[in-house]
């Protein structure tokens, strides 16, 4: 056995394998070590042969999921090594075989997936030409395929997808890729294929062989050639974990990036659209508020629909007349949902089907669903007028021959166990009704037999008798013997008696004795052959299940925006987006009844209107009111209603935001580089229908560094020869509000504030004009520092005012005016801008940079606390040496 093990260990050497003895698996040596810190398991050991014993550790085969998903969720593979045969037939060594292999993207057990969220493997083909990917879900069936040109389309697609496990071609692993951010901060499995899974005609035959063509036109994938590579790996690889045919994946959806609204890392994580920055949680996202579908189908649905918004009029218009349809029959919505409550997942329940992983439960599960669906049916008729409905309601199968099925052939209260019989029920197949009736009337029908033979015969005395050696047989005295028949065969003889068999008690002690064994192996049978019945169908059950996935979606939708007063946004391809009372859909969700969320309005478009400057105090609402205006836009075009009076959305390809600080010292980036990152890729990806979202660019650096910068990022944008795009960019650098009157698409707006002597009151109110200040100190007061240093802080504030750069200000916006791009001269004006901070340089002397260069204790420094201090000190003399010129200037 332990030669077995071992070989079937170097099979699998990237494997856990776990190794079925009797009623455990069992784990032995570097596995066992392992296995044993991983789940906190005893180690053991086993004599082998070998000088030590081999190290080992077990776990019950009945609770051998829970501890599978915890290794693998650990990013491990564990190789299932089950027995083939039964111990009690078996002759030598029991039968042994690995029937799976589990990784993190290939897992498809229920209890350790997240119901409403896809569990995808993701495929990476990189070459210089086009990176391929695709994106599998062995759960569900979805297979989608794509290419993209940058690595950063990469990240996109993995933000987008957040995939458990990435398998790729070695040169994807040496593309540079942050992979410890993947694995550290995502949590994503990274595994470098072998080169001969990519070989172009291997995976074209996979996947030809995969979705039964004979050509790779009939599937749309043609001329993704770096995709179809990626696909046909992901075949291959999928195929030896599952040790089975992918029977579930009946089709591969090829889509270009260029099809949906491109949101990156950043974008994804500041609009909090499916989880929370902090605390990685629903509740608080958008998501959350959109989500009240009835089925872990449409839950996934909706989540895709929030990840990937449409650019796409005429489909967003289709999902939009849905929704409206069901606001506007909420009679017939809420009966639909009614009858969407019972029905279970029937995507996994399929793929359990076709792994033959599902047991009867499962099967009453599926069956009790699509009870629901005639009922369905019957309630989309009158919602029929809507073509997306009607759509709807063509692709649902009332599945009644599987409903029939299953509905005469499994039991209302089947076992766990499905090899221990009560699965089928009575009058489905005679044979296991024989059976049964042997296993319950067995002593009823020897009875019988004793009694018939008996007045046949007329032995008075002969009986039925049984030992466990000879089984049944008739026993007759020595003093009946010249009465027995010719057809009685001697079986064995005692002192005063004989016993005998026939044909007839032969035939009966098989049906007895063998009943319960021969039952529960004719159940089984039964079972499976049900099973695969099932699973015959998989395509016209995939069907009907994204149908009714997609129903509950649009009744989510249409019950929340009924709910929360939403409105159906006019769409337009024109560029003009006017938000007319517009809230932010998750924070009036978040306010207790007490508060009511002051809405406002927001009016972009591509000339005039294209970049609104917003000044004012923080916490008065800023961020709040630009993360809404991208929100309004991003329901828009998913389909949905928007929370607003009235709304008309000129539609966006891309949604950029660069809102809070935040650091990357895992990377060594400061909180600055991080900001300065997100805002080059900004700028050079965006285009003139992309929106913007710029929160207080350029306050990681000096002050008069920030200005400048922020102030260059406005003109780039504002210019439509480079940029053009509509943005909202909220700023604390006043000096900015002479933009407006100076560059032709630039308008100031403000949060409006209520002064109440050295307090002040938000009014959470967006009105035109700018702020001119920024109620910074009476910020601090309110967050609790103490009165000694805001009022220290109001004494240099006043000393800082007194230095005035207005004159400086109004010369670089003059330039401003005349060309949006300034020139490499007119740029070294912003070095010699008193930022109104000359005072505080005067005071910073030479002396003091030194006294802080002696006094720090090299030898503790870390290598990240010694750029740090160096990056300080040098910033300190650069400060020092503008802060002189600009006082001499």
């Amino acid at each position: 056995m332990m030669k077995h093990y071992l070989q079937t260990k170097e099979e699998n050497p990237d494997c856990l394998l776990f190794y079925r003895l009797g009623d455990f698996y069992e784990m032995f040596f570097e596995d066992a070590i392992i296995c044993s810190r991983e789940l906190e398991l005893t180690l053991t050991g086993k004599a082998c042969g070998m000088e030590e014993r081999a190290p080992m550790c077990g776990i019950p085969y009945h609770a051998v999921d829970s501890y599978l998903t915890r290794l693998v969720k650990k990013g491990y593979k564990v190789a299932i090594c089950e027995q083939m045969e039964d111990p009690k037939q078996a002759k030598g060594i029991v039968k042994r075989e690995v029937i799976r292999i589990v990784t993190p993207g290939t897992n498809i057990d229920t209890q350790s997936l997240e119901e409403s969220r896809n569990n995808y493997l993701m495929c990476v083909y990189y070459s210089d030409e086009s990176i391929g990917i695709t994106a599998v879900d062995v759960s569900t069936g979805d297979f989608y395929l794509t290419q993209v040109q940058k690595l950063r389309g990469v990240l996109d697609e993995i933000s987008k997808y957040m995939p458990s496990e990435i398998i790729c071609n070695e040169a994807f692993s040496l593309c540079g890729a942050d992979f410890d951010d993947l694995k550290g901060r995502l949590g994503i499995t990274i595994y470098p294929l072998d080169p001969h899974y990519f070989d172009e005609d291997l995976c074209k035959k996979a996947i030809m062989k995969q979705f039964n063509v004979n050509s790779l036109i009939g599937l749309g994938i043609e001329d993704f050639h770096e995709g179809v590579l990626a696909a046909g790996a992901c075949l291959t690889y999928m195929r030896e974990m599952a040790k089975s045919d992918l029977t579930n994946l009946t089709h591969i959806t090829p889509y270009l990036t260029s099809k949906f609204m491109l949101l990156d890392t950043s974008t994804r994580r500041n609009l909090e659209l499916v989880e929370t920055m902090r605390d990685k949680q629903k509740r608080g996202t958008l998501l959350w508020v959109l989500d009240k579908t009835k089925t872990a189908m449409g839950a996934r649905m909706l989540r895709n629909f929030i990840e990937q918004p449409l650019i796409d009029l005429d489909e967003m218009i289709l999902r939009q007349n849905a929704v409206e349809s069901l606001v506007n029959n909420a009679v017939s919505r809420d009966e639909i949902r009614e009858y969407l409550t019972p029905v279970y997942d029937l995507e996994r329940i399929m793929s359990k089907v076709s792994y033959k992983t599902a047991n009867p439960r499962d099967l009453l599960s599926f069956r009790n669903s699509l009870k629901m669906l005639p009922a369905i049916k019957i309630a989309l008729e009158d919602l029929k007028d809507c073509s997306e409905l009607e759509n709807v309601f063509d692709n649902i199968d009332e599945l009644k021959d599987i409903y029939e099925l299953i509905d005469s052939s499994i039991v209302e209260e089947p076992p766990l166990v499905i090899r221990e019989g009560g699965i089928i029920k009575d009058g489905f197949d005679e044979n296991i009704d024989n059976f049964r009736q042997a296993r319950a009337n067995g002593k009823q029908w020897l009875a019988e037999l004793e009694s018939r033979v008996k007045e046949e015969t007329g032995i008075k005395n002969l009986r039925i008798k049984y030992s466990n050696v000879f089984g049944y047989a008739f026993e007759v005295t020595n003093s009946f013997k010249n009465l027995v028949p010719e057809n009685f065969e001697r079986k064995q003889t005692l002192t005063n008696c004989e016993r005998y068999t026939t044909k007839e008690l032969k035939e009966l002690e098989d049906t007895i004795l063998n009943a319960e064994d021969k039952l529960n192996g004719l159940e089984y049978e039964l079972f499976c052959m049900v099973r695969d019945k099932i699973a015959a169908q998989m395509e016209r059950i995939q069907k009907t299940a994204k149908a009714i996935a997609l129903l509950d979606v649009y009744c989510s939708l249409a019950f929340v925006a009924e709910r929360n007063h939403y409105t159906k946004p006019i769409l337009n391809d024109k560029g003009k987006i006017h938000i007319c009372e517009g809230r932010h859909p998750v924070v009036e969700q978040m306010m207790d009844q007490s508060n009511m969320f002051i809405a406002n309005d927001t009016y972009l478009d591509n000339k005039k209107h294209m970049i609104a400057i917003i000044t004012g105090p923080n916490m008065a609402g800023k961020s709040t009111y630009m993360r809404q205006t991208a929100l309004i836009v991003l329901m828009a075009q998913l389909g949905s209603f928007v929370p607003a009076q009235s709304a008309e959305i000129g539609i966006v390809d891309r949604i950029f935001t660069r809102v809070g600080a935040s650091d990357d010292l895992g990377s060594g980036q400061s909180t600055f580089m991080v900001e300065m990152n997100e805002v080059a890729n900004i700028l050079r990806n965006a285009t003139n229908k992309s929106l913007l979202i710029l929160d207080e660019i350029g306050r990681g650096t000096s002050t008069y560094d920030g200005l400048s910068i922020a102030w260059a990022v406005i003109e780039h944008i504002a210019n439509r020869k480079y940029l053009g795009a509509r943005s909202l960019f909220a700023t604390h650098y006043h000096e900015l509000t002479e933009l407006e009157g100076k560059i032709d698409s630039v308008n100031n707006y403000c949060i409006a504030v209520k002064e109440k002597g050295d307090d002040i009151v938000f009014l959470r109110k967006i009105i035109k004009g700018g702020a001119d200040k920024s109620y910074g100190i009476q910020v601090a007061k309110l967050a609790g520092i103490p009165d000694m240093v805001t009022d220290r802080a109001k004494e240099i504030c006043a000393q800082l005012v007194d230095s005035d750069i207005t004159d400086k200000v109004q010369e670089i916006a003059a330039i401003s005016a005349k060309n949006t791009k300034v020139s490499k001269t007119e740029v070294k004006h912003y070095d010699t801008v008193d930022l109104g901070q000359m005072s505080l340089f005067d005071t910073y002397k030479d002396e003091d940079i030194l006294k802080e260069l002696e006094s720090i204790d090299v030898t503790n420094l870390t290598p990240m606390d010694a750029l740090n201090t160096l990056y300080k000190l040098q910033n300190d003399l650069k400060n020092r040496w503008k802060g002189n010129k600009a006082v001499n200037d």
